[in-house]
């Protein structure tokens, strides 16, 4: 479940932006995604991508208790696959919320920038890494040095992209604000 402060920030970004479709990776147990339905129009699309059987099974039965079914699609499976079949189908989202496997986040990119729109906004959840991101890989533990070594290779090809404009910000755990260059056709 998102931070309070990332909550402030995320429902301050939705109402600015005003999203057509909004697309999160990583549901949980569907706190997120029922968040950002309180602050966009009714007629927004608000996909969602969850791999975890149990989470998925808790989703559902919060979209049902707090009646968001009819505004929140569930895809089950890996995000690769159905960031995949989302591209395939030519879908496009305005907002994109990353708060899935951290050591994932640099697999998803490429599906991710196809689908966000031009002046689309993707945010990047925990990206810091309680504070380890800074630490030199041989300061963080063995079985976290992998995830580290991710993470960084992630921040630098966001803060390095042509095709994104990328602030790191110290809310939360850290989080990433990237908006696409180009305007909506």
């Amino acid at each position: 479940i998102i931070r309070r402060s990332m909550q402030s920030l995320i429902s301050f970004l939705l109402e600015m932006k005003k999203p057509n479709a909004v697309l999160e990776i990583g549901t949980a147990v569907g706190f997120s995604s029922m968040f950002m339905s309180e602050y966009v129009p009714e007629d927004t699309i608000i996909d969602t991508i969850e791999k975890v059987p149990i989470r998925i099974k808790c989703a559902k039965e919060n979209f049902e208790r707090y009646g968001k079914n009819d505004r929140i699609t569930l895809y089950e499976g890996d995000a690769v696959d159905v960031l995949k079949k989302l591209a395939a189908e030519g879908r496009k989202y305005d907002f994109i919320f990353m708060d899935a496997a951290k050591g994932q986040y640099l697999n998803f990119l490429p599906r991710v920038l196809e689908l966000l729109q031009p002046e689309g906004i993707l945010i990047s959840d925990n990206v810091l890494q309680d504070g380890d991101i800074i630490e030199s890989r041989f300061a963080v533990t063995r079985r976290n040095r992998t995830i580290h070594k991710r993470m960084r290779e992630y921040l630098y090809t966001l803060t390095h992209s042509e095709e994104l404009t990328t602030a790191v910000l110290p809310v939360g755990d850290g989080i990433t604000i990237s908006t696409k260059k180009g305007r909506k056709a």
